[in-house]
């Protein structure tokens, strides 16, 4: 499937050389160069990987205005840890309410960890009841509308294999 161009299979075997697995060699460069070709290919997996490259400088100089870039492309096509991560970087520039809306979209997909930003910007006095209240009743609808054990297995894998900013 990479020989004829299929942008997931690229994808995943630029995560096999992420990892080095199937008896690759642990190359980020590589896998770089194949997130990136599957990105253009349109994998929004692989956008979102680019930017976590360039958030932490791996196989890529650390570019934070290409992270949000670039999770700026895969959270509008729908990407939740995308979208957490902006509403993470939007906090640190002292955006707050970009961040809680960025918060209050990926709660609403799901997302437990922006559940807890917006409680804790809540707390701190940068959300309001409201918001918080809109989070909450918005990430059970969304359990309540993707709920499988399969779904929670891979969501708090994929999350915790992948830290977010």
């Amino acid at each position: 499937r990479v020989v004829k161009q299929d942008p997931e299979a690229i994808y995943h075997l630029g995560g096999k050389y992420l990892d080095g697995d199937l008896g690759l060699s642990k190359d980020i460069q590589r896998a770089v160069e194949l997130f990136t070709e599957a990105a253009e290919l349109g994998s929004v997996e692989a956008v979102y990987n680019l930017g976590f490259a360039h958030s932490r400088g791996y196989g890529v100089q650390k570019d934070e205005a290409k992270a949000i870039h670039f999770y700026e492309i895969a959270a509008m096509q729908g990407h939740v840890v995308s979208r957490y991560n902006l509403g993470c970087a939007e906090g640190r520039k002292g955006n707050y309410d970009r961040a809680v809306r960025h918060h209050l979209i990926s709660a609403k997909m799901g997302c437990h960890y922006s559940i807890d930003a917006i409680k804790k910007a809540f707390m701190d006095g940068l959300a309001t009841k409201a918001q918080y209240a809109e989070a909450l009743k918005g990430f059970q609808g969304a359990v309540e509308e993707t709920k499988s054990h399969d779904r929670s297995v891979w969501l708090s894998n994929y999350c915790e294999a992948r830290p977010t900013t």
